[in-house]
């Protein structure tokens, strides 16, 4: 059940992107759904953390992204959505996933520069790192 709740918040990661690319805006109802499928998930035990953690990861989350909306200009739903993830993976994978969104944040906004854009989407960065935390985790 592990890999269908992960599935899921893939998907809604991926309706985020493309909802990002087309309007700049992301959806609350997708950081909603992402938080409902992390907390039922680990309800029912399928996360393999317990709830502790599920709390402690989505408290980090909102801390990291009300610190990056307020301080860096990141957008308001890329902060819901990271605090969402941050229920889903926990402390510890969210560092994973910020670690792999930074990286892909950076690629995205040297491509921003270059093409001379002030504004680009930021959900596919948060969408890679949660990718390459399903990488490590896979292996692990």
């Amino acid at each position: 059940m592990l890999y269908f709740t992960l599935l899921a918040a893939l998907l809604l990661l991926l309706v985020a992107t493309v909802c990002d690319f087309r309007t700049r805006e992301i959806p609350d109802w997708i950081s909603i759904a992402i938080a409902f499928v992390a907390v039922t998930a680990a309800s029912a035990g399928w996360l393999g953390i317990g709830f502790l953690l599920v709390v402690s990861g989505g408290a980090l989350g909102l801390s990291i992204g009300y610190g990056l909306y307020r301080f860096a200009r990141l957008g308001g739903g890329d902060a819901k959505l990271i605090a969402a993830l941050g229920l889903l993976v926990g402390p510890v994978g969210l560092l994973i996933v910020l670690f792999g969104m930074a990286i892909a944040g950076g690629i995205l906004s040297v491509i921003a520069i270059y093409r001379k854009q002030k504004d680009y989407a930021y959900v596919p960065a948060i969408t890679a790192g949660f990718v390459w935390y399903l990488a490590l985790v896979s292996r692990l």
